[in-house]
C-alpha cells in the first residue's frame, strides 16, 4: 500500500489520502491479507511499515516535499517483486514507475489537482484506475470501477440528540466555501462552529476572519477524531457548500455516520454520497441553503448512519477493493497465457 507522506498514515487531524490508505491497510489486514504499508516512519499500521521518511513534509518543515515524495516513491518500486500487487495513492507521479516493474499497479485517482497532470495519466493509460466517485472520472481512462472511500464507523458514535450550532469542517479555501457557509449561519439565525486546516491564508484573513465573533461565527482550528466528535455533538447540521465539484467529501460521510445531516451543494459527488430529503439537502444556492436549515427536523439522524454503513464504511470499501484486486489477478494471467 503506497500512502502520500504529506502526513502521518492514519492521520492526526487532516489529511485524506492518508486516512483511506490506512482504511484500507487495517481492513485487509483484518481479513487476513498480507500487507506492507509504505508511509512515514511516525505511521501506524497492524499490518508491515516501511517507510524511509520520518515524517510527513507538511509536519515536519525540515524536510524538503519533493525529495521525501521520490525517495518514497522510489523506495516501494524497488521492493516491487516483493508483492503480487502496489495498490497506490499517490496520483500521478507514482505512475511514471509502472512500467520499470512487473508488479500490476492500481492506482486509485483521489482527484485530477490540475489539467496539466494529464499527460501522465495519457502517456500511462494502460494502468489500472479506480475512482472514488463516478462524477471524478476523466476522459479517456479506462476505470475498473467506483469504490467510494470508506470511514471507520467506530470512530464515529451515533448522536442521538441533535445540537444547536451549524458546523463547518473541512480545508479553509474557496472551494470548500467557508464565506457562504458563514452568510448560510447568519441568515439562518444559527451560530456556526468553523473547523479545518487553513489552506488559502489570504482567503481566510479577508473572507472568515473579519467575520469571527467568538460567540455567533467561531473558528476552533483543526481537529482529531475526539475534536470531531464533539464538534458533531454540537451539530445541527453540516454545511458542505463547495463552489467546485466535490470529489468524494470524507467529512459528509464522518458527519453522517455520527447522525448529522448534510446539507451540500448539488456539485460532483455530493449527490452521490447525500440522499436528498433523507439524510440531507442538496441545494443550488444560499437561498436554498437557507430553506434546508429550516427543513432539517423532518431527516431521520438514524438513516443518516444506516446509509454510511451500508455504502461508506470500511467493510464495504475494503471488499469492494478485494474484488477489484481479483480482477487485476485474472486481468494479468490471461496476459500471460
Amino acid at each position: 500500500m503506497l500512502s502520500p507522506v504529506a502526513w502521518r498514515t492514519p492521520p492526526r487531524q487532516y489529511g485524506a489520502w492518508e486516512t483511506v490508505a490506512s482504511n484500507i491497510t487495517e481492513g485487509l489486514v483484518a481479513r487476513g491479507w498480507d500487507v506492507t504499508l509504505f508511509a512515514t516512519g511516525d505511521s501506524l499500521t497492524l499490518g508491515r511499515l516501511h517507510a524511509i521518511v520520518e515524517r510527513g513534509y507538511e509536519e515536519d518543515s525540515s524536510v524538503d516535499p519533493k525529495v521525501a515524495e521520490y525517495l518514497h516513491i522510489s523506495e516501494t518500486f524497488e521492493h516491487a517483486k516483493e508483492f503480487d500487487l502496489i495498490h497506490s495513492h499517490y496520483d500521478f507521479m507514482a505512475l511514471t514507475y509502472t512500467r520499470l516493474a512487473a508488479t500490476p499497479v492500481l492506482t486509485t485517482i483521489h482527484g485530477i489537482s490540475s489539467p496539466n497532470i494529464m499527460p501522465v495519466y495519457h502517456k500511462y493509460r494502460e494502468g489500472y484506475y479506480v475512482s472514488i466517485s463516478d462524477s471524478d472520472r476523466q476522459p479517456g481512462l479506462d476505470y475498473l470501477g467506483t469504490v467510494y472511500n470508506g470511514i471507520d464507523l467506530s470512530l464515529y458514535p451515533f448522536q442521538e440528540r441533535s445540537g444547536d450550532e451549524l458546523i463547518f469542517l473541512g480545508r479553509i479555501h474557496p472551494d470548500k466555501g467557508v464565506h457562504l457557509a458563514i452568510e448560510v449561519a447568519r441568515a439562518a439565525g444559527l451560530p456556526l462552529r468553523i473547523a479545518g486546516i487553513i489552506q488559502d491564508k489570504m482567503y481566510f484573513e479577508e473572507k472568515v476572519e473579519p467575520h469571527l465573533d467568538g460567540h455567533s461565527i467561531r473558528y476552533v482550528g483543526p481537529l482529531d477524531v475526539a475534536g470531531k466528535n464533539e464538534l458533531f455533538s454540537h451539530a445541527v447540521a453540516l454545511l458542505h457548500l463547495n463552489t467546485i465539484p466535490e470529489r468524494f467529501g470524507l467529512v459528509l460521510t464522518e458527519a453522517n455516520a455520527a447522525g448529522v445531516p448534510v446539507i451540500a451543494m448539488d456539485l460532483g459527488s455530493c449527490r452521490e454520497i447525500v440522499e436528498d430529503g433523507r439524510t440531507g439537502f442538496l441545494v443550488n444556492d444560499i437561498d436554498q441553503a437557507v430553506r434546508a436549515v429550516d427543513r432539517i427536523g423532518e431527516i431521520d439522524r438514524t438513516a443518516c448512519r444506516e446509509r454510511v454503513r451500508q455504502y461508506f464504511s470500511m467493510r464495504t470499501m475494503v471488499e469492494a477493493y478485494e474484488r477489484v484486486y481479483a480482477r487485476i489477478f485474472e486481468l494479468e494471467e490471461a496476459k500471460r497465457t
